[in-house]
């Protein structure tokens, strides 16, 4: 089955170019477009559609809004925002969109895109009361962070620590890092505590990257990694490295 899009942008020149990339795609039927946030809403409670490739900085009603309606709505389309942009990500996967292109879109990117939103949708189930988690925490599985122009996947069981440097979290990837616009304590409670430990007031460290917990003999402690990194351990933070020690 196509997958039923809807095309929210205010501008006719770029609901024209994704019109046109569009109908390069065969796994997509477009079912109509809306040059605003509160058009978008009627088309999309009166079409229902599987998708809505949505733009973000429209006038009134945005399209951050509008993904924040049709949850309340209780209509769940998939997501795609499309954006000249790169501010507004971390917003945008917290809504739990599926992706976030940046304009001019290219259409081998946005075939990716849409590969992850039939995955998206093939994924989807009604979850049943014996098996509700609401009770659970939801630890973040995944972040999306710019790199050249576009946003990339990077799963959490892959970061192998967190530095913060000002307004800004660095991620570690192997010999990789990426920066993510979010304060370290916001991105601390997104971390399942079970994987992650935070060591210092500029650091979470995943822990099975940590090799070895070094003392220095005047009362500083320090991490060393798998990669060779020392991390100082503050001391507000030393009894989290104590319990993952076992001490």
């Amino acid at each position: 089955m196509p997958i039923r899009t809807l095309i929210v942008d205010d501008e006719p020149l770029a609901v024209e170019r994704l019109q046109m990339l569009c109908a390069r795609e065969p796994r997509i039927a477009l079912v109509g477009t809306a040059s605003d946030g509160e058009a978008a809403l009627r088309l999309i409670e009166g079409l229902e559609p599987d998708l809505v490739m949505l733009d973000i900085a429209m006038p009134l009603l945005d399209g951050i809004g509008v993904a924040r309606a049709t949850s309340r709505m209780g209509i769940c389309p998939a997501v795609i925002f499309v954006t000249a942009f790169e501010g507004f990500a971390v917003e945008a996967f917290d809504l739990a969109a599926v992706d976030y292109l940046l304009k001019p879109v290219a259409h081998e990117r946005l075939s990716r895109a849409i590969d992850r939103v039939e995955q998206a949708l093939g994924n989807r189930t009604v979850p049943s009361p014996a098996t509700s988690t609401q009770d659970e925490p939801e630890w973040a599985e995944e972040f999306w962070v710019p790199h050249r122009s576009e946003l990339i996947r990077i799963g959490a069981v892959q970061i192998d620590r967190i530095e913060a440097e000002r307004d800004y979290m660095r991620l570690h990837v192997g010999a990789n890092s990426y920066l993510l616009h979010q304060t370290i304590s916001s991105l601390e409670n997104r971390l399942d505590p079970q994987q992650f430990v935070r060591l210092h007031r500029s650091h979470i460290v995943r822990r099975d990257h940590i090799s070895r917990l070094r003392h220095d003999g005047s009362g500083v402690w320090s991490a060393c990694l798998a990669d060779g990194t020392e991390i100082r351990i503050g001391r507000t933070y030393l009894t989290n490295a104590r319990a993952m020690a076992g001490r």
